[in-house]
């Protein structure tokens, strides 16, 4: 059974190899994933990103980055979603954004925003959204480079969680349970 909870300063090199070793992301990519991991982790007073990891036999198999957008109301973006190669396909990442999604509804969010990249490699990754009904709303021509276009897909969530009234919490609450 997958377990996710916050990530805590261990986890940091074992997020990183699986960075690394999922062989999508530039150097450039993965220094900015483990810029907003230090933030998380070594700023306790920010509140733009929460860090959360999948555990599975104990072992870290998968984090994702989201937090609220800054300066709008109820939109959240969803920063990085990863999952080691060994245990991607095995649903691990639908666990991991269904989670996200949970943690959106009771923060009172009304839009996820998830951008990703137009290159070939990145095929499976929109299916992956789109099969989880968002929809793509916006494309950016040649954003990251010429010929890789930047992709925005987008959902919307109306305020309850399953059938259910959201209710205040904090983070530590929504992994408890």
């Amino acid at each position: 059974m997958v377990h996710i909870r916050k990530m805590i300063p261990e986890d940091r090199g074992l997020v990183y190899e699986m960075l690394m070793q999922t062989d999508m992301f530039t150097m450039a990519e993965v220094n900015v994933a483990v810029e907003l991991i230090d933030i998380y982790l070594f700023n306790k007073d920010q509140q733009d990103y929460d860090v959360c990891v999948a555990e599975f036999n104990e072992q870290v198999i998968g984090y994702v980055c989201f937090g609220p957008t800054p300066a709008t109301e109820a939109t959240f973006d969803l920063y990085w979603i990863v999952v080691s190669p060994e245990m991607q396909n095995k649903g691990v990442g639908s666990q991991l954004l269904k989670f996200v999604e949970k943690e959106v509804m009771r923060q009172k969010g009304k839009l996820l925003i998830i951008e990703t990249s137009s290159q070939h490699k990145y095929i499976p990754t929109q299916h992956f959204y789109k099969s989880k009904s968002y929809k793509l709303e916006a494309r950016i021509k040649d954003f990251y480079r010429t010929g890789d276009d930047r992709l925005i897909f987008v959902k919307r969530f109306n305020n309850l969680v399953h059938g259910e009234s959201k209710k205040n919490g904090t983070l530590e609450e929504a992994v408890a349970k």
